[in-house]
């Protein structure tokens, strides 16, 4: 999944193993609630290559938030994370290129791949707590990954319909709350009930097995994750992310996902559960 948030409106595209989020009204205009100032340094330094970077984007749009301005492995080239994902922007602010782009040499693809954006999508997924989570998890974890889910989502299902074979192969799975069709939904609704229910993991089996979801309300996690959701960039579900904060995408089966794990770690971008907080 890739969602790029460039120029006045959001461009996503959703992979053929997750379900597309419903479109938003008033995504495209609407100004983020935490849009950050800019930077002292790069008020003192507005001819610089990241003042340039930043002038460029806002220039294309206003209302964009821009989480990160910074060096980047293509040479005159400056790295942005837009929308959760990276864009990259000529040192002298003309030129933006977003999608794929690969060092033919070393064969790295250098704008997913960026330790940066990596980095940030840690932090993010970090910032939440154990206790607002759902986690499936056998004894002895190799490994744990994030999943951003829906109740409503056949991949999301499918995938649950599998945790106990994710577990066998060593994989821990700790659950956000994404509801793909909007805040004040029906889904949205029956995420919050789940995430209320005194034993969570059972109602959010019983939700993605069609059966009835007792209307529960609390001051629930769900509002918190989805807007989390938003800013790493998810444009839909199951969202996997690795230890690392590594997009793995939609759904992937239980063996070709520990085998994606498995050379993650190999490659040094992945390890043991990353540490909760």
């Amino acid at each position: 999944m890739k969602h790029l948030l460039v120029i006045a409106a959001l461009l996503g595209t959703s992979s053929l193993s997750a379900c597309a989020q419903a479109p938003q009204p008033g995504a495209a205009t609407a100004k983020p609630a935490t849009t950050p100032a800019l930077a002292k340094n790069d008020v003192a330094k507005a001819d610089s290559a990241d003042g340039r970077t930043r002038q460029a984007l806002q220039a294309l749009n206003p209302q964009i938030q821009i989480d990160y301005v910074g060096a980047s492995a293509l040479p005159g080239f400056r790295e942005a994370i837009v929308g959760g994902q990276v864009v990259l922007v000529s040192d002298d602010g003309r030129y933006l290129v977003q999608g794929q782009v690969l060092d033919m040499e070393t064969k790295n693809e250098l704008t997913q791949g960026s330790p940066a954006l990596a980095k940030y999508r840690r932090g993010l997924l970090d910032s939440i707590k154990a206790k607002d989570r759902i986690v499936f998890s056998p004894p002895n974890p190799k490994y744990t990954i994030d999943v951003f889910t829906d109740v409503e989502c056949g991949y999301c299902r499918k995938l649950h319909s599998e945790i106990a074979e994710y577990n066998r192969l060593g994989i821990e799975v700790q659950y956000m709350a994404f509801p793909r069709m909007g805040l004040g939904s029906q889904d949205h609704r029956d995420m919050i009930s789940v995430w209320c229910a005194s034993d969570r993991k059972q109602a959010l089996t019983d939700a993605k097995s069609d059966k009835p979801i007792a209307a529960k309300d609390c001051k629930s996690p769900v509002d918190m994750e989805y807007h989390i959701g938003q800013r790493l960039g998810i444009s839909g579900t199951p969202a996997i992310f690795a230890p690392d904060g590594t997009q793995l995408g939609g759904y992937l089966p239980p063996q070709q996902l520990r085998e994606a794990l498995d050379k993650l770690a190999a490659a040094g971008q992945a390890g043991t559960p990353a540490g909760m907080p």
